[in-house]
């Protein structure tokens, strides 16, 4: 789905139609000579939209094109094959694992395709119909901070971020370990945990060091829900314009943790 025919879709929805215009925006279709009414195909975008509100579920301007074919995935699969053949995957399996609470971990230096390899996976969620929360860490913590001033909305934000078919983080592990940010990111890691649903994370710290910022508690329930961390590091791409890549530099190595759990 271009980024232009979703932004349609979601303005129709906003406004209380069927985005397909196939029911009358309540989410069935009604059969008048039988008296009878079905799921609309728009019926599980709604619900997701619903589950999603006051949570920010749309894949970011920069990254809506994003896809297998464009710049810059064709140069980091030239890089970490083996990284963008598993995103292809999770991205062709993406119902069955969203619904067994399966998700992915990338790991790796700063401009190396991390964020664009996530947003493929959350824009096929999106595109499938599924909740998605798409935060930054410290957009995340920040809001859970305005949230505090009220019971009532820390526990409904928490609820709702709880309550998504795949959280997405970016940049875990960029802020200050304090034991506040440490009891946060444990608390929204656990539910999801003990409640079986995917994240898709990204971080520039590698398995040990994220242990270090972390905690093994934290670390050792992302494993189990989103396996070993996929490997990316290398040059910053970012920079690719103003310095040559050096592609032999990359160092894989043994980074990725101990096994998921069966």
């Amino acid at each position: 789905m271009s980024a232009e025919i979703d932004d349609r879709a979601q303005s129709l929805a906003v406004a209380g139609l069927c985005p397909l215009g196939l029911c009358d925006g309540s989410g069935f279709v009604v059969d008048e000579p039988t008296n009878t009414a079905s799921d609309c195909e728009c019926r599980s975008g709604r619900i997701a939209r619903l589950r999603t509100a006051g949570l920010e579920g749309r894949v970011p301007k920069r990254y809506r094109g994003v896809s297998f074919d464009r710049p810059p995935v064709p140069e980091i699969a030239r890089v970490a094959p083996d990284v963008v053949q598993e995103v292809r995957r999770y991205v062709r399996d993406i119902e069955a694992r969203l619904d067994a609470g399966q998700g992915l971990w990338l790991m790796g230096d700063v401009g190396t395709g991390k964020t664009t390899l996530a947003m493929i996976v959350s824009k096929a969620a999106l595109d499938a119909g599924r909740s998605v929360a798409i935060y930054s860490l410290p957009r995340l913590l920040n809001l859970i901070r305005g949230a505090i001033e009220t019971e009532a909305g820390m526990v409904g934000f928490l609820e709702r971020l709880a309550a998504v078919d795949l959280l997405h983080i970016d940049d875990l592990g960029v802020e200050n370990s304090t034991e506040w940010v440490l009891e946060q990111l444990y608390s929204i890691v656990n539910t999801r945990y003990e409640d079986e649903r995917a994240m898709i994370v990204t971080t520039n710290l590698r398995y040990e060091h994220l242990v270090e910022q972390l905690g093994e508690r934290t670390v050792s329930r992302l494993v189990a829900i989103c396996g070993n961390g996929l490997p990316l590091f290398g040059d910053d791409d970012r920079r690719s314009l103003r310095a040559p890549r050096d592609d032999s530099s990359d160092a894989l190595g043994d980074l990725t943790g101990p096994a998921r759990s069966a």
